[in-house]
């Protein structure tokens, strides 16, 4: 549309200074005419009312004082010359021999005799201004050829300019108007027409698998937008049932897993349980004065074992059984501290960088976050090594950011991409549960968890949380 205006403005604009050229040649044409017939009836009347005889070489008696009369009233300069050329009377009181033609060119001469009205007009342009110079036949009372009228012209074009450049303008302010209005009805109408597939692009944009993923319902549209939009909510319906069906068999899987591992670890200190049980009921004597002492160590070994087992059930519960988030306004470094306090170990060191750190965050899983990092590097840490664990805590304008740095083994390139799986450790005992809990809770609260190790050499885990 915008376009269009463009197009139709610059199409005016070109006819119309084409037409104004042609009007201003046809304008200073038959203005030329109408002088050049004037004056002719003004010289033929004075070559009529004279008493010299009418011949070539009386002509500068007979218009002596007429030819400036003449060009007076007219407002033209007057030349007239003999039938060969040569200037007998001109208008000009003074001139210079090269500001006026004293001598018509022959070749002139030939057009203006050649020409069925007997009448040449030369045209030339100088100094960005166009001149015309009439050349035409004066005849006696007979009829015959006696001079040859010459009437320079100057095309004057300033009244004329002007009022096409006030057309021009008029025209250009009308279209700016025009343009205004075809920008303003372009928006409006492209809005409208792409509103139904700016609603597409941006649902398409949002979509996720297993995501909420929105429909879209279009009151007033065209049989191509209405299919396009008919095609996505068939997509997300799909989509959702794909995500259904995929989040159980991940969740089947998942738990699949889980079980056999629990399964496995709880068989584990089941084994040799039986086989002390087995022992003890074959082997053992009333009799024998070891009696109470072997009893006493069968004890300590079923309790060892029963203790393992315990352990297993509390870090799947606690993995599995993850409470709903209690928000509240607590002071970071003040929880963080009251969670360290359950460790005995001297080389554990905290840092914080003030001592008061406010964000909304649940008190028991902070607790959780800082005491299963800090197990992690306990760990970590190989016989051998002074160990030392450092617990430092920061803040900037939105978030807390929590580092637990150690000097342990460290993780091995090909680890890096297990740690926060479930089930997975490198430690002998345990079930991998901690790190996988930690990044639960960090993700569920919008936050972030990541780490950087070097092996043999320590482990840096960084959590930052959003403060609200």
């Amino acid at each position: 549309m915008i376009l269009l205006v463009l197009a139709a403005f610059g199409l005016i604009a070109g006819v119309t200074i084409l037409q104004y050229r042609e009007e201003v040649a046809a304008y200073h044409r038959d203005r030329l005419e109408r002088k050049e017939d004037a004056i002719r009836e003004h010289i033929n009347y004075v070559l009529r009312t004279t008493t010299f005889d009418v011949v070539p070489k009386n002509i500068p008696y007979i218009f002596r004082d007429k030819i400036y009369e003449i060009a007076n009233i007219h407002n033209l300069q007057i030349n007239l010359y003999d039938l060969n050329g040569n200037l007998l009377k001109t208008s000009k009181e003074s001139f210079a021999t090269d500001t006026l033609v004293t001598k018509v060119k022959d070749s002139i001469l030939m057009r203006v005799k050649n020409a069925a009205d007997k009448r040449y007009v030369v045209q030339k342009v100088e100094n960005n201004q166009i001149f015309q110079s009439s050349y035409s036949y004066l005849t006696d009372a007979k009829f015959k050829p006696l001079l040859i009228l010459n009437i320079p012209y100057l095309q004057e074009e300033d009244f004329i300019q002007r009022e096409h450049y006030e057309f021009l303008k008029r025209l250009g302010q009308v279209y700016l108007f025009m343009l205004i209005i075809a920008v303003a009805l372009s928006y409006f109408i492209s809005s409208y027409i792409t509103k139904s597939l700016k609603s597409v692009s941006d649902k398409m944009y949002k979509i996720r698998l297993g995501g909420r993923d929105q429909k879209i319902t279009v009151k007033q549209a065209g049989v191509e937008i209405y299919n396009l939009v008919t095609a996505y909510n068939s997509m997300v319906d799909k989509l959702e049932e794909s995500a259904a069906k995929l989040a159980v068999g991940e969740r089947e899987n998942a738990w699949r897993e889980m079980a056999k591992q629990v399964a496995h670890e709880i068989k584990n200190p089941l084994t040799p349980m039986r086989l002390s049980v087995q022992s003890l009921e074959h082997r053992f004597d009333p009799s024998d004065p070891e009696a109470k002492r072997k009893i006493s160590d069968f004890c300590k070994s079923m309790i060892q074992q029963i203790d393992t087992m315990s352990s297993i059930a509390s870090a799947f519960s606690n993995f599995s059984d993850m409470p709903a988030q209690k928000n509240e306004t607590i002071n970071v470094v003040k929880v963080v501290k009251l969670a360290l306090e359950i460790f005995d170990e001297q080389y554990i060191l905290f840092k914080p960088s003030t001592d008061k750190i406010t964000a909304k965050f649940d008190r028991t899983q902070l607790i959780r976050i800082v005491t299963n990092l800090v197990k992690n590097g306990i760990q970590a840490v190989s016989e051998g090594t002074t160990p030392k664990i450092l617990v430092q805590l920061d803040q900037n304008a939105n978030e807390v950011i929590l580092t637990v740095s150690d000097n342990g083994v460290g993780i091995t390139e090909d680890n890096k991409n297990k740690v926060f799986e479930p089930q997975f450790t490198t430690k002998s005992s345990g079930m991998g549960l901690g790190l996988a809990m930690v990044k639960n809770i960090v993700e569920s609260k919008k936050g972030k968890i990541s780490f950087v190790s070097k092996p043999g050499k320590g482990t840096v885990f960084t959590v930052v949380i959003p403060k609200d």
